[in-house]
């Protein structure tokens, strides 16, 4: 499982653009993708949770998929930054009782 994040800023966004993004509004990571946004609706955090395919399937390709998932919604934007993290990387240190 990747999670990635993109931040970026919107371009000439009409008010039907901003009523999707505000529709799609969540802190979470999902596989379509949330949006948390300044109180303009001109510039953006979006989350997308990519599944891990195959044991191969690589960070890159996770972005490009998020990406893709950014692009569906339709919206003028410009990308900032894109940052991924592999979840089967991440190591639980339980607290031993």
């Amino acid at each position: 499982m990747f999670r990635v994040t993109i931040r970026g800023k919107f371009k000439g966004l009409d008010d039907a653009g901003k009523a999707v993004v505000r529709e799609a509004a969540g802190a979470g990571y999902t596989e379509a993708g949330t949006f948390t946004h300044d109180a303009t609706v001109s510039v953006f955090t979006f989350r997308c949770q990519v599944p891990a395919g195959k044991p191969e399937d690589d960070e890159d390709d996770a972005a490009l998929t998020a990406m893709a998932a950014l692009e569906a919604f339709g919206l003028p934007h410009e990308i900032l930054k894109v940052a991924v993290t592999d979840m089967r990387d991440i190591k639980i240190r339980r607290k031993s009782g």
